[in-house]
């Protein structure tokens, strides 16, 4: 599993950068949710998929989702959202 950095450097190699301000809402999100670099990235995953480009607050909104409804891997955040129909992914 990828941490959050090499996985913001392999979108960065994918010509997808992000700016400072952008990485400072992931590190926000990651240290006020204690969520694991395996959740970051799927909130990060589903933010660029949902928004089109990364929205710190919907972002930081998304691992709250995560943390409320107890999600702890990438595979229940997707049965979550497509259980309960919140965004086409």
């Amino acid at each position: 599993m990828k941490t959050v950095e090499e996985y913001l450097l392999f979108l960065d190699g994918k010509g997808f950068s992000f700016g400072d301000d952008a990485i400072g809402f992931i590190y926000f999100g990651k240290a006020y949710t204690n969520a694991t670099d395996e959740l970051v990235i799927t909130a990060i995953e589903c933010t660029l998929k949902i928004q089109k480009k990364f929205d710190g607050s919907f972002f930081v909104s998304l691992l709250e989702l995560f943390n409320d409804n107890q999600l702890k891997t990438k595979k229940e955040v997707m049965s979550f959202i497509k259980t309960n129909q919140l965004f086409p992914l």
